[in-house]
């Protein structure tokens, strides 16, 4: 425990807490209704090392614990071998501390766990990836040519994981390498050489968090009306401002969704385990070359900086798909009066061509413009304009990926929530479930919205909308997007205190949320 923050930390622990201490501290532990266990740490570590004492009295610890919850002592060999690389007297001391520990638990402990720890067989398909390096991964495979980073807690790992593997998955015979890395001189820069690449015809990709978006917003607004395809990553911290750089939240979505001045809504992807991370790594390039635009992965701190459990990832099955690209003569001439930004299609997407290929007109605008890429103030060309923009983006909606759904037949109460409130729904369900009330869950995975949400809804009279920021920033694009009819049955959930998200605080919160709604 640290002596700085001692009396908040006792403070703050739950009735039926158990509290081990180090005695040699000299600190009260004050707390009637917890199991209050201390020992001399130090001074029994001198006894076996007075050089190595502050550093082997943290055994006693392992020790204590290790009565309580019954680790097996093979286990606990194990791991300080492998800790210590097999150093014969730091693994003696080390192990001679834990048994001291363990055995004056077992003397002066007169209580009984519920709780053990049991080994079980180990998954020789499963390994241990965080969100970070699975998204790093995941562009990889998607092509990624031109990865352009400044350095920010907590994204910097995914910028360091694909500068680690491009030597290993993209690099040429020769040793050539296939994709350029730039560390920019900041967040803006590294935004402009994404739709350098973009405008070149490559597969460019940018990491940051809150406040370099906020730093990028002038680049995104013109990815968005010039229709440059693009990637960014936001593995969300808590803001605002520099906020705490080492917390987690869900409080960019607003940001994402709608980054830049004036009217504009962006392809958010929400990935809520690592196995996603890795997906969304590579399909954010296909989205963005798809539809001509710039394509936001939004994680967390909590699932991009963690390691969690993974089995496998899903590859690319299907040859790299560059959306609308002309490469010939004969397939501009095919298109009765070709525009830059003419919707040939009816689907809101124009046919761009790309530098190098000899075929004109190589152009993007950040202007207004008409369709053949023209500047233009015309209020009706305008307005043609931002309704295609807008039209074009409406229709990704049922090719993005849709929400899993976990229906119950009963259907008391859904719960919709998104990213790596994964992790901790389930245990929020089973709290829920206790109360009498058979619950539904729906996890968003992209935005726009998919329009299975909007069933999910028709289905649950009551629901709830759960996330891990302030204002309920989820909820409110619901509300903008479902019918009249449907907003009524949606409730807002919002908790952020910059921990990942505890089952019990939010299962309470739902609860008493429940209470004040009308079935």
């Amino acid at each position: 425990m640290n002596p700085d923050t001692w009396l908040k930390d006792i403070e703050k622990i739950e009735s039926g807490t158990v509290i081990i201490y180090n005695e040699n501290v000299k600190m009260p532990v004050e707390r009637e209704d917890c199991l209050v266990f201390g020992l001399p740490m130090t001074k029994l570590a001198r006894g076996i090392n007075p050089k190595m004492a502050k550093m082997i009295a943290n055994m006693y610890y392992v020790g204590v614990i290790q009565h309580l919850i019954g680790i097996e002592q093979s286990a606990l060999e194990r791991a300080v071998n492998r800790q210590f690389k097999g150093k014969s007297s730091a693994v003696e001391v080390n192990l001679r501390a834990i048994e001291e520990g363990r055995a004056m638990a077992a003397e002066g402990i007169d209580w009984e766990s519920p709780h053990v720890v049991e080994a079980r067989e180990k998954d020789e398909n499963a390994f241990l990836v965080d969100g970070n390096e699975a998204v790093a991964l995941g562009s990889i495979y998607g092509g990624i040519n031109m990865l352009s980073w400044y350095p920010i807690t907590p994204s910097s790992s995914v910028a360091e994981g694909i500068i680690q593997w491009l030597p290993e998955l993209r690099d040429t015979s020769d040793g050539e390498a296939t994709c350029a890395v730039v560390q920019a001189e900041d967040e803006l820069a590294a935004a402009g050489m994404v739709l350098g690449a973009g405008w070149a015809g490559g597969r460019g990709m940018t990491c940051t968090s809150g406040p370099g978006i906020s730093l990028m917003s002038e680049f995104i607004g013109l990815a968005y009306f010039a229709e440059v395809p693009g990637v960014i990553w936001d593995v969300n911290r808590v803001g605002p401002s520099t906020g705490l750089p080492t917390r987690t939240q869900q409080g960019d979505l607003n940001l994402l969704r709608e980054a830049s001045h004036g009217d504009t809504e962006h392809i958010v992807l929400i990935p809520g385990t690592v196995e996603e991370c890795f997906e969304y790594g590579w399909r954010a390039f296909e989205y963005a070359e798809r539809y001509q635009t710039l394509v936001f992965g939004f994680s967390d701190l909590d699932l991009g900086m963690n390691n969690w459990v993974c089995t496998d990832f899903e590859y690319p099955s299907e040859e790299i798909n560059r959306g609308k690209v002309l490469r010939t003569a004969e397939q501009i001439s095919a298109i009765e009066n070709y525009g830059r930004y003419r919707d040939v299609d009816g689907d809101g997407v124009p046919y761009r061509t790309l530098p190098g290929s000899g075929l004109d007109p190589i152009l993007y605008r950040g202007t207004g413009h008409d369709e053949d890429g023209i500047y233009s103030e015309e209020p009706e060309v305008y307005r043609k304009l931002m309704m295609r923009l807008k039209r074009k983006i409406d229709n990704s909606r049922a090719d993005l990926p849709a929400p899993v759904m976990r229906e119950e037949k009963e259907q008391d109460v859904g719960i919709i929530y998104m990213g790596s409130m994964e992790n901790t729904i389930q245990e929020i369900d089973d709290m829920i479930e206790q109360a009498g009330l058979k619950v539904s869950q729906c996890r968003i995975r992209a935005m726009p919205i998919h329009p299975d949400v909007e069933g999910f809804i028709e289905r649950h009279e009551r629901v709830i909308v759960l996330e891990i920021n302030r204002d309920g920033q989820l909820y409110g694009v619901l509300r903008k997007e479902l019918p009249n009819n449907l907003v009524s049955r949606i409730s807002s959930v919002a908790y952020s205190d910059g921990m990942p998200p505890r089952a019990r605080i939010y299962a309470d919160i739902i609860l008493e949320t429940l209470g004040e709604v009308k079935p």
